[in-house]
């Protein structure tokens, strides 16, 4: 899978290879100790994954993903039908978790990103979109919004 993405995930690659989202830079099939990464952002210790019916419910996943979060990782897991179907919506909630990691090193050659207008922090909480059965994991976009807070 490293060296030919499924379509899927060369869908989503156009969408973040070369900087095009908000100057994020992903790198795409990773290796993270025993584990490849779809796509990964150093900066933002974020880790994209693009999954088929296959992973539902898997628990080489939980392991992976518990793994991944404590090596400080952000995982969003999305379903090949939400990157087809709603592409914005995927798009729009990587944003809402990418954010530079101050205390993350970054590696060789690699320079930080702009932080996204919508976030300051890293976050797992869900995105303020509202899907219907769209979104898996820390990414989900089938929860309801949080309640918003009311400016003063």
């Amino acid at each position: 899978m490293r060296s030919k993405p499924t379509d899927v995930e060369a869908r989503l690659w156009m969408q973040l290879r070369a900087g095009q989202l908000q100057g994020l830079k992903f790198k795409r099939q990773v290796p993270i100790g025993n584990y490849i990464a779809d796509f990964v952002c150093f900066a933002s210790k974020l880790i994209v994954e693009v999954d088929g019916g296959q992973h539902n419910g898997s628990k080489h996943d939980e392991i992976r993903d518990a793994w991944l979060r404590s090596q400080g990782f952000v995982v969003l897991r999305y379903w090949n039908n939400d990157v087809l179907c709603n592409m914005e919506g995927v798009l729009t909630d990587i944003l809402h978790h990418a954010t530079p990691s101050p205390s993350v090193p970054l590696p060789r050659g690699e320079r930080e990103a702009k932080p996204s207008r919508r976030s300051s922090r890293i976050t797992e909480s869900p995105s303020p979109l509202v899907g219907e059965g769209l979104g898996r994991g820390g990414g989900s976009l089938a929860r309801k919004p949080p309640p918003r807070e009311s400016q003063p």
